[in-house]
């Protein structure tokens, strides 16, 4: 527990420091590169301060253009690790409160970042609308469809969200199957341990043509759903 509060008492200025310098970049890059290269580096210095180390299998199966990322949620360094290791530019639809953080907020949105009110069914379609637009600017998205974290490791049902967003954008959906973040940050506790997470990018997905809307989103979600757990472990 000691070491948990002497992580958040280095984690949290060095995170409002980051979010400063990051969002000062926005205002002379409009690409977000320079704002996604803060973020990588500030996710792999948070990972290391916890002596945390990552790996990342099925690079190779990442197609060209945009994609929508959908991943399994066991922990908060779940957020770090994909930051640290996914092998390209990455927008986050993110759950609204996050965005009302004084400095963290602002700077979110300012790199691109899409809140998700998840209580306004209205509101989250709008930030579909907005997911979409995203994607069509040529930028990849990431998102959790379970909407939050697990508490015992299985996968939670699926928020159709996403599926929607699927959609929507008409991109190819990479489902991402991440181990290990559990057993570093376990849910309920608040304790820390070193460890390794391990990540997986599994082939991309895209709904048949000849299906209809509501279809195409169900079979999408079983999909995404079965890839994941291919490979999840327990």
């Amino acid at each position: 527990m000691v070491r948990a509060y002497l992580y958040l008492a280095v984690f949290i200025p060095l995170t409002f420091l980051f979010s400063i310098s990051a969002f000062i970049s926005t205002l002379f890059d409009s690409s977000g590169s320079a704002y996604a290269r803060h973020a990588r580096l500030w996710a792999r210095l948070m990972l290391a301060l916890n002596r945390v180390r990552f790996t990342i299998s099925g690079a190779e199966n990442l197609p060209p253009g945009p994609v929508i990322f959908m991943s399994n949620h066991q922990s908060n360094f779940d957020i770090l690790a994909l930051l640290a290791a996914m092998p390209r530019q990455i927008n986050w639809i993110a759950k609204k409160e996050l965005f009302e953080i004084p400095i963290f907020g602002p700077s979110m949105r300012r790199g691109g970042y899409i809140p998700l009110d998840r209580g306004d069914g209205r509101k989250a379609l709008q930030s579909m609308d907005e997911a979409a637009a995203t994607i069509h600017q040529g930028k990849s998205v990431v998102l959790f469809p379970e909407g939050t974290r697990t508490q015992d490791g299985k996968l939670l049902p699926f928020k159709r969200g996403g599926f929607i967003l699927a959609r929507k954008a008409e991109v190819p959906v990479v489902p991402v199957t991440i181990n290990g973040s559990g057993s570093i940050n376990p849910a309920g506790r608040i304790r820390l341990y070193s460890g390794t997470i391990h990540i997986t990018l599994h082939p991309p997905l895209v709904a048949p043509p000849e299906l209809r809307r509501s279809e195409s989103e169900t079979w999408m979600l079983a999909s995404v759903r079965e890839q994941i757990e291919s490979v999840l472990e327990h």
